[in-house]
This record gives C-alpha cells, structure tokens and sequence, in this order.
C-alpha cells in the first residue's frame, strides 16, 4: 500500500483478508451464475454458497431460521426496508442522536411527509444512551425504536439488551444498526430481544463492498417495499410474501456473498475476541497517547469498557479536514474528516462548529508502529498553530 497507515477502518475494513481475495476470484469464475434461477449444477452450487453463508450470519447472530437472513447492498439499503416496511401513518418511531444518516434521513423524510412523529433521545456525557430515556420516550402509538449498536464518531458500544428488554415489554418492536458491531461485538438477537438487524459486510466482516442484509425474527410483521423477480411461482402476479423473498428480489450480488462468506470464516477462525481485544490495544494505545499532547481534544473516550476502536478528535487551531489534509499529505495517514454522515452526534458535541472531527479507526491489520507513527503526525500537527 506504498507505506500508506490506513486508519479508516469504520467506513470500509482494508485490506481484507487474503482468503476474502482468493475466494470471490475463484468462485467468480468458476459459479458465476444467477443462484437459484435454474437447476443445472452451478446455479445449484452457487445457491448452496448463498444458503451457508445465510446459515454462517444467523448463527453469528444466534437467529433461529436461515431464510429470515436477507441480503442487500448495504446497511442503508436494510434500513430502509426495515424502516419503510414497519411503520405506517400515524406511527411513532424512538431514536437516537447517535445514529447515522442511514436511519436519520429515512425517518426524517416520513417524519416530513406528514406520516409519522419521531423523538430523538440524546447519550450522556460519555457517549451512551441511558435505556429509561428510551423507556420515558413511550407514547401509545410507539411502534418502532431503532437504535445504533456501535456509533461510527464515538465508538460507545450501546446497552442494547436493556433497550431491548424495555421494547419487548411494551409491545414495541425494536430494530437496531449493527453497521460498526457486527463481526466485532457478540449480537444475540434472542437474548438482547431484537426484532430486526441491519448488517454490513464491508466493514467488520471483512467482506467486499455492496453487501449487507438483514435478519427480520419470528412473528414481525414487515411489509414487502421491494417488488420483482424470486425465480420460483414466476406466474404469481404479486411478490412473494414468505422469507427470503419478502426481502430480496431480482439477482442477488452472489460474488459479494461469496467474499461475506469468505470473511465471515475468516473473523470466526480468528476469533471475534482476539481481533477485537487487539484493535483495541492500538486503540487505546492511541488514545493515551494524543490525549497527552496539548491542543487535542477527544470525544467520549474515557476508558475500553463498551468500546469499539474509534477515536474522535480535534487539534487546537486546525479545522478537522485541514488536519485530516496534512496527515494524509504529510504523513501517508488515512483518517475520515467531517461529519460522517452522523450529524447529530457532533450537534449535540459541538463540533458541528469545527467542521466535524478527524476519525481514527483502527483494523485487524494495524500495529503498534503505525499507532506511535499518528501518535508523533498529531504532535507535530498540535504543535504548528495557526
């Protein structure tokens, strides 16, 4: 990567795995054909690859029914089915300041409309949403809470399973964005009572990019918004009803569930744990060390504990793309500057005044060495005041 520290992990994990490369380059061109659409052999054994990895996800996630695992193209592209297909006119929806553009802007947009109320719950003061504030935000005709699990500016791992327990006793359903947290935190969706998961497999899954999906659980009732082709009942006049095809129409990116596949396998020979106590070690190791350089500032970064590797901040006399500019031209450091697509988060921070914040994110491939080599680029940035 010509020496480049790629530290932006939290937008797109690279470089993936070697195996991730291998196998979508042989299964492309070995099973490249549409799954599931004809029954010679390589549709046959294309759609076996979609199936296991439907299997691999729900069992990552401790689902009960490998159909209800949809895919799609991303996180967003989930979320909005989820969203679209769940609440109707007149409903009530509970978020939360920390969630990303993805959830906002499909909310706001029905909210817009005239369609539906939506409440907005803020995180304390060290970055996480306190479950009787969402317990407090019930109102009779609440029909869905949608929750980020891991926030992509702050890293605050959310108490899900509290927020779960609490929608699950008022009759509320409860869908949470699991972009930043699944493959790096444990998801249970029957523990944590989560009735609809959107995932990404660009990012901690170490799969490619223009895959995702999503896990619906028993008895939820969410509309079809998607219409068209399922390669069986072709006659029908209408879409299917039944999982997976209440989620999905038209050819799936198959070579896209070959690399989640592929990743998936990856993260699990690893171990989940392993990766993530390692980013974590680089994380903190780069928190101590620009959090004793004076000028820089950090957001909601006070210990480990319910934390996932990223870490905001700012440097004294430097808007944050300007410092983003000079690590990247002066120092071959890959961060994310702005808002990144949360801008409620830096509203409610205050770094929507200073342009957003400079984001590290650290990956499974990182190491100490590139950790001390930011740390020493956001000394000699701090120290170079306007």
């Amino acid at each position: 990567m010509d020496g480049l520290i790629y530290l932006d992990n939290s937008a797109t994990s690279f470089p993936k795995p070697q195996v991730v490369y291998d196998f979508m380059k042989e299964f492309y061109q070995s099973h490249g054909v549409s799954p599931g659409r004809s029954g010679f052999d390589k549709a046959l054994e294309a759609e076996e690859v979609v199936h296991s990895t439907r299997k691999l996800l729900t069992e990552l996630f401790n689902g009960t029914d490998p159909n209800r695992l949809t895919f799609s193209y991303n996180a967003t592209d989930s979320l909005n089915r989820i969203i679209q297909g769940m609440v109707s006119k007149g409903d009530h929806v509970i978020t939360t300041n920390l969630e990303h553009n993805s959830v906002l802007r499909p909310l706001y947009h029905r909210k817009h409309e005239g369609d539906i109320d939506v409440t907005y719950i803020p995180f304390d003061s060290r970055g996480y949403i306190d479950p009787d504030d969402v317990k407090r935000a019930f109102r009779k005709n609440t029909r869905l809470v949608i929750v980020n699990h891991s926030s992509n500016i702050i890293g605050t791992v959310q108490p899900v399973a509290e927020i779960g327990r609490y929608c699950r006793e008022a009759g509320v359903y409860f869908a949470v964005d699991a972009s930043q947290s699944a493959g790096a935190v444990p998801i249970d969706v029957k523990a944590m009572n989560i009735d609809l998961l959107a995932f990404t497999g660009h990012k901690c899954l170490m799969g490619p990019t223009g895959i995702g999906g999503s896990y619906v659980g028993e008895n939820v009732p969410i509309k079809c918004t998607i219409f068209g082709g399922t390669g069986v009942r072709s006659a029908h006049p209408f879409h299917l009803d039944e999982f997976p095809y209440r989620m999905e129409a038209g050819t799936l990116n198959t070579v896209g569930v070959a690399g989640l596949f592929a990743g998936v396998k990856w993260v699990l020979s690893e171990g989940m744990d392993n990766i993530h106590s390692h980013e974590m070690r680089l994380w903190d190791k780069l928190r101590r060390g620009v959090q004793a350089i004076d000028g820089v500032t950090t957001y909601c970064a006070d210990d480990t504990e319910n934390q996932n590797p990223v870490l905001s901040l700012n440097i004294d006399g430097w808007l944050a793309g300007d410092a983003g500019t000079m690590l990247d031209v002066d120092h071959n450091i890959a961060t994310r500057t702005g808002l990144q697509c949360a801008p409620l988060v830096h509203v409610q921070l205050g770094t929507d005044k200073l342009h957003g914040t400079v984001r590290f994110s650290a990956g499974p491939f990182n190491t100490e060495a590139e950790i001390d080599t930011s740390i020493e680029a956001v000394r000699e940035i701090a120290s170079m005041k306007k």
